[in-house]
């Protein structure tokens, strides 16, 4: 039955991805304000080998918390990491050692067995939710959306992992556009520990001298509700327009910038940059228009165009509007093939990858 369920466990998705005690502390230290008398819940966590409880339980007192929860998930028979019979879902509830101040044995706090799995989702947790001030830790990316939405369903400050590509996801999006949601000081490359029967992917994948698996991603980013001074930061805007630099949308009255440092200084008009613009975004500096795909923003033509190959050929497919992106007219300076062709007048154009629509505040 162990055996069964292990390669069972195999198939589900992947989401056990152990974050570095290096990488939390190098986000945390622009935080420490937000957490003294404070009770922070990390949900997401096997206390006995997360280094988000090792972080909050051995900061407990140079932060000033007030209490420190932590929750673990269990819905396989087996151990994923020794693929021994797993004990039950648990939580510990810590309120740090008066006695010892100093103090980093933490075998002594007493374990807490749930009556169910430990998910997030679950009403046990939901009731441990409501008793924290800030919710700290590396959520499953599978479940990204729902976690979100249950952090703001219940009014809860937070500083979480993610996937860069949430940021895409409408109702992220939404989210980041209103405010209510913003990216921490750290991005890009991350590198996890994870389970053994993770499957090996090209060169970000490797195994230690202890026989542990590794796995780096570079796309990862903090998410976080909580005011940090980064998000007060105006961008050195010194660049000046010109239509020949910035061309102009061909579906939407924007014009494209393919560098967030080379956004236009006199530009009063709504302009198109890399999703990665979200990391330096300042909201007392710009204004978040929209995210240029479909679903997002209005299209204001419906060319029907035919799908060129990676090397700008023919490939005798079809669509409308670039499949639903922001498009612009092939340049001859393009380092890349032209994407699409007008059916009509054998105009050749480019499709833009998502863009985050937006405009100067000043």
């Amino acid at each position: 039955m162990a055996n069964k369920t292990f390669d069972a466990a195999k198939e589900n998705k992947e989401d056990e991805f152990y974050t570095q005690i290096s990488d939390i502390e190098k986000e945390l230290a622009h935080y420490r304000e937000h957490f003294k008398g404070k009770t922070v819940l990390c949900n997401c966590d096997d206390p006995r080998i997360s280094n988000f409880f090792k972080y909050f339980a051995l900061k407990f007192n140079e932060l000033g918390l007030k209490r420190l929860i932590s929750t673990c998930y269990k819905n396989q028979e087996v151990d994923l990491f020794t693929q021994n019979d797993c004990e039950k879902a648990i939580w510990l509830d810590y309120y740090g050692n008066p006695n010892d101040p100093t103090c980093t044995d933490f075998s002594t706090v007493e374990v807490k067995e749930f009556k169910g799995d430990g998910d997030f989702r679950s009403q046990e947790c939901i009731e441990l939710l409501k008793q924290a001030d800030i919710v700290v830790t590396n959520p499953p990316f599978s479940l990204f959306r729902e976690y979100i939405a249950q952090l703001i369903e219940y009014k809860k400050s937070f500083l979480i992992i993610g996937n860069q590509n949430a940021l895409t996801y409408k109702e992220i999006f939404s989210l980041i556009k209103e405010n209510k949601i913003w990216l921490g000081y750290h991005s890009g490359d991350m590198k996890f520990v994870v389970p053994d029967y993770y499957a090996p992917r090209n060169t970000r994948f490797w195994q230690d001298e202890n026989g542990r698996k590794w796995r780096s991603l570079g796309n990862i980013c903090w998410f976080t509700n909580l005011d940090i001074a980064k998000r007060h930061e105006e961008l050195v805007l010194y660049k000046s327009y010109s239509s020949d630099e910035y061309p102009h949308y061909e579906n939407f009255d924007a014009i494209n910038c393919d560098k967030t440092s080379d956004i236009p200084m006199d530009y009063n008009g709504v302009i198109g940059v890399p999703i990665t613009f979200i990391s330096i975004y300042s909201p007392d500096q710009f204004e978040i228009v929209g995210l240029g795909i479909v679903g997002s923003c209005e299209f204001t033509n419906e060319r029907r165009m035919e799908i060129l190959d990676k090397n700008g050929l023919p490939t005798g497919k079809y669509t409308v509007n670039a499949k639903g992106t922001l498009y612009r007219k092939h340049l001859e300076s393009d380092k890349k093939p032209a994407a699409f062709k007008d059916c009509e007048t054998g105009e050749l154009y480019q499709s833009i990858y998502a863009r985050i629509l937006i405009k100067r505040k000043k």
